[in-house]
């Protein structure tokens, strides 16, 4: 899913990843989840990591139940660290995902996207899993904003290959795999939709 040296540094610290990682707003989550034009049961957490996303949703607001959801990481320290915490979890690569073509209701990813070496391939792979209606939710930090510009920075000197864009270059980044884009919100942290055709 990340780089791999990205994937070597997050299998050092996945048993404090939890610990140091800001707390997850399910808010924006649940907006992403809630432009879908199906029921969302199954999601998969791409990039997940320790299932910090698939944690956040698993309390639904105005719905029955939560959804099926599946981290989905290429680092298996972090991967253990979601099964440890009942989070069903699978080792995988962003770029040639281990599902079923229109699988999933959802794929969310939550603050990784700019870790993916293959950021095309990962987006056409979800826009592929993704069921008719279904919704690609992205979760990221806008490298244009001063707090932006420091992540940028910090993640340079760790040593991560980081790639970041602002909302509307990943809403035309879904839109040429093939979604309908939607910018929820901006700011620091910013959320975008991309939805897939009924006809698709």
């Amino acid at each position: 899913m990340h780089g791999p040296g990205d994937v070597d540094f997050f299998d050092r610290v996945a048993r404090l990843y939890d610990r140091l990682a800001p707390a997850t707003d399910p808010e924006p989550l649940w907006a992403g989840l809630a432009r879908a034009d199906r029921p969302v049961e199954r999601v998969l957490d791409l990039a997940g990591g320790t299932g910090r996303a698939a944690r956040a949703i698993a309390a639904p607001v105005g719905i029955a139940r939560a959804p099926e959801t599946v981290v989905v990481d290429a680092s298996r320290a972090m991967l253990a660290r979601a099964v440890d915490r009942g989070t069903p979890a699978v080792q995988g690569d962003a770029g040639r995902l281990p599902f079923r073509d229109a699988s999933a209701d959802a794929v969310v990813v939550l603050d990784a996207l700019h870790h993916l070496p293959e950021q095309g391939a990962a987006l056409a792979e979800a826009a592929r899993v993704l069921r008719p209606g279904g919704v690609f939710v992205v979760r990221e930090f806008d490298p244009r904003t001063l707090r932006g510009r420091a992540l940028v920075a910090a993640e340079g000197a760790v040593g991560f290959d980081s790639t970041f864009r602002g909302p509307d270059a990943w809403a035309t980044a879904l839109d040429d795999a093939g979604l309908v884009p939607r910018v929820l919100d901006r700011g620091f942290a910013f959320t975008v939709v991309g939805k897939k055709r009924e006809s698709q």
